[in-house]
This record gives structure tokens, C-alpha cells and sequence, in this order.
């Protein structure tokens, strides 16, 4: 039986993870501090002979016993909310984390994953995005932390690559969305869901002109499935091409949620990026895949998700204890 390591477990996009690797057969080792994750998304795998959890923080020493032939590495703050809260967690689980899990991965002689992100990127100059494009990032500007972290991923990654001959593959995973999302984590899509769901109007930032590029959670998983098991080591878009404007999109999650709120426009964010879609090319050429779930399915399916979370959850501002030592 195949071993491996998904680290970020108890997030959105890694229990999905969890999930298919379990139905594949796979023996699954999920790692989460909990600081952005919620056990509760990986509670129902508890019973299942090969999951088993460690609750640790990846920027210290990693040890797992045994075996170990792949590794996901997802730990990482993945919203505004989150990484501008904890910047410094943040660039540490991109870099001590991600140094730590290459190391592991070379003892091991197991193939990583990692994940980074369309906000390599930054605020584009180039459209749609290819993955010889290689950004307009402010490094010194707020959303630097994550973007920069991610960045130093990819640079680490590729050098265990070529100087120690380790199997390694660079997801670059644009807006995805689905079902175990956090309501209230600052994300476009889960933010106007439960603005809809509590009766607010729906907050848009600047004009409502950029665009984003949204995939659903399955096409998103089945993309990584399959980069990970592929010959490939240089970083893949993994994403959904179909753009639209924020605006249009606040219009679509009206009709959806059959509300009548109105739309209420705010300062646009420092370094928001104007436009967001992947050029998946080399994901149709080298994987064979691209998204089969389309928007309207898609949203349909994580605004029924969202429907049946307490009104505690609908109401509950998100007000994470983020302690003194996870800030250092």
C-alpha cells in the first residue's frame, strides 16, 4: 500500500485530498497545526484503518516512521484574512516548512508536491497567465507575505530538484472553491455566499472590473491526482479558464441565492490583482485534464453547502485566536 503525507490536512483543498487519496487506496498521513484548518473537515475519515492525524506546526522538525512514497505539502494560510493576520507564519511555512518537507522527501526518497499559487503572478501584465510568465510582484506590499512565500517555494523546490535529484512536481492552483470552505475567510465567493445567507449587500472592492478565473474543488483535485502521478517537474496551472468580472459574478450569486441585496462597492485593496486566468495548455497537453464542472453546477453545489451551516456560523465574524507563538 502507497504511503503519503498530506500536510495542511484539515484545510479546504487538503481534505479534499485526504478524501481521494483514501478512496484510492492510499494510506494517508494528514499533518495540520489547526491555526487556519478545522478538524471537522477530516473527522469523518477518523475511523478509516489507513488515515491517521498529526496535529503539528511543519516549520519545526518533521519525523514520520516508516515509509513514505509521496507528499502533498499544502500547509499554508491561503486568505487575505489569515495571511494578513499572520504574515510571519506565513513566509515561515513557505519557507522553514517547505525546507523541512524537502528534506523529509529526500530521506524518504518520496516524490513532493507543492502547492503554489496564481498569486506568483501578482497583479499580471500578461493575459491569460502561462507558467513562463513570471509576474509583477510588490514584495514589500502587504500581500507580499504570501505572494513572496510561495515564490521561494517554487525556487527551493526546484533546486532539490537539480542539486539533490528529488522527485518533485509544482502545482500552480488558481481560485478554487467548493464545499468546507471557511464562510467568513475573506475569499470572494464564500464572502458574497454568506453575505447572501445573512441578508447583507454584497461587498465589492474597487469597480467589480477585475476578473477571477473559479474551478471547483473536484476538477482541482483531480488536476493535482494527476501532476502528482505525471512525469512533469516544472510548475502547471491547475485552473478554470472561464473569466468573469467580479461584478457579473455578484449578479450570478444574487440570482443563485434568489436574494435581493443590493451590490456596494468599496476601496479596491492594495496590489489586488486587475485579472486572474490560467493559460492550462500544458495541463491538457501533459495530463489530459481540464474542468468538467461548470460554474452554475459548481456554485450550486457549495451554495447548498453553505446553506446548511448554523446560524452561528452564518452570523460568526471570523475572529481567529492566532497565539503569540504562531506570530513570532
Amino acid at each position: 500500500m502507497k504511503r503519503i503525507l498530506i500536510t495542511g490536512a484539515a484545510g479546504f483543498l487538503g481534505s479534499h485530498l485526504c478524501d481521494r487519496f483514501i478512496a484510492e487506496g492510499y494510506h494517508v498521513i494528514a499533518m495540520d497545526n489547526l491555526i487556519t484548518g478545522d478538524l471537522k473537515n477530516i473527522e469523518h475519515l477518523f475511523r478509516h484503518e489507513n488515515f491517521e492525524y498529526y496535529h503539528h506546526d511543519v516549520t519545526k522538525f518533521v519525523h514520520v516512521p516508516d515509509k513514505l512514497d509521496y507528499i502533498l505539502h499544502f500547509a499554508s494560510p491561503a486568505s487575505p484574512i489569515d495571511y494578513l493576520k499572520i504574515p510571519i507564519q506565513t513566509l515561515k511555512v513557505g519557507a522553514l516548512g517547505t525546507h523541512n518537507l524537502l528534506g523529509l522527501a529526500k530521506e524518504k526518497n518520496a516524490r513532493i508536491l507543492i502547492a503554489s499559487t496564481s498569486e506568483v503572478y501578482g497583479d499580471p501584465l500578461v493575459h491569460p497567465q502561462t507558467e513562463e510568465y513570471y509576474g509583477n510582484v510588490n514584495t514589500i506590499g502587504p500581500r507580499g507575505v504570501y505572494d513572496e512565500a510561495k515564490r521561494f517555494q517554487e525556487s527551493i523546490t526546484m533546486a532539490y530538484h537539480r542539486f539533490h535529484g528529488l522527485e518533485t512536481r509544482i502545482v500552480r492552483i488558481f481560485n478554487t472553491y467548493g464545499p468546507r470552505m471557511r464562510l467568513n475567510d475573506g475569499r470572494v465567493i464564500p464572502a458574497f455566499m454568506g453575505q447572501a445567507l445573512r441578508g447583507e449587500d454584497l461587498t465589492v472592492f474597487g469597480d467589480g472590473s477585475q476578473t477571477r478565473s473559479f474551478c471547483y474543488v473536484d476538477d482541482q483535485v483531480e488536476g493535482i491526482y494527476r501532476l502528482l502521478l505525471s512525469d512533469y517537474e516544472l510548475p502547471v496551472n491547475i485552473g478554470n479558464p472561464h473569466e468573469i468580472t467580479i461584478r457579473d459574478f455578484a449578479e450570478e450569486i444574487i440570482k443563485l441565492t434568489g436574494t435581493d441585496q443590493k451590490i456596494v462597492y468599496k476601496p479596491l485593496p492594495k496590489d489586488d490583482p486587475m485579472q486572474r486566468q490560467p493559460d492550462i495548455t500544458k495541463a491538457r497537453e501533459i495530463l489530459g485534464w481540464e474542468p468538467k464542472v461548470g460554474r452554475e453546477e459548481g456554485m450550486k453545489k457549495t451554495f447548498d453547502y453553505f446553506k446548511t451551516l448554523s446560524r452561528e456560523d452564518l452570523e460568526r465574524k471570523e475572529h481567529r485566536d492566532f497565539s503569540q507563538r504562531n506570530r513570532r
